[in-house]
């Protein structure tokens, strides 16, 4: 399951000036080499302002440009820290671009297998459950308890209760069934 806004590469997207804007900047860098040179030329007045305006020009769009990479990437860190604040209220781990700014990062992520392998654990729970009532039922009869259903809720117990460890994972996670002595 993927969350909300996370992406599939776990690379940083990286902003370039030139990328964001690139031919804008260029042409002021143009418009601003050009100025200069015709005023180094003519060497008069005019070519001088021309070239002190583009040269503004320059500088204010490059500042445009860094303030917004700026805000970006600020913007960027608080829609990160409100989806992993939302991630964790949901009950779900941080998005791994977490481990980026501090945060936890993901280090196994439940498969469709895993979700199966739950569903029946569960079922296997509530077998042994409903045997648990039965015998306890057939026990509180006393004299007149049926000794053969009694017999067959256990068995059912216990066959239940196999069938369960096998379908459980050890903590290495190496996928191996869980393994074990059984101390009473």
């Amino acid at each position: 399951m993927q969350s909300v806004g996370s992406s599939n590469s776990s690379a940083k997207p990286r902003f370039s000036m030139f990328r964001i804007s690139g031919p804008g900047l260029m042409v002021l860098v143009t418009a601003f080499v050009v100025a200069v040179i015709f005023a180094a030329n003519q060497n008069d007045v005019v070519g001088w302002v021309v070239a002190i305006i583009a040269l503004f020009w320059l500088v204010l769009a490059t500042f445009v440009v860094v303030s917004i990479q700026r805000a970006a990437k600020k913007a960027g860190a608080k829609l990160t820290e409100a989806q992993n604040a939302f991630n964790t209220a949901a009950g779900r781990a941080p998005s791994p671009t977490a481990a980026n700014h501090g945060g936890t990062s993901v280090v196994y992520e439940r498969s469709e297998a895993d979700e199966v392998r739950d569903l029946k654990l569960d079922h296997s729970f509530k077998i042994v459950q409903v045997q648990v009532r039965v015998v306890e039922e057939e026990r509180a009869k006393g004299a007149a308890a049926n000794q053969d259903t009694i017999h067959r809720a256990l068995e059912t117990i216990e066959i239940t209760a196999t069938n369960a460890r096998g379908m459980m994972k050890s903590s290495g996670g190496s996928g191996e069934p869980v393994s074990g002595t059984i101390i009473d």
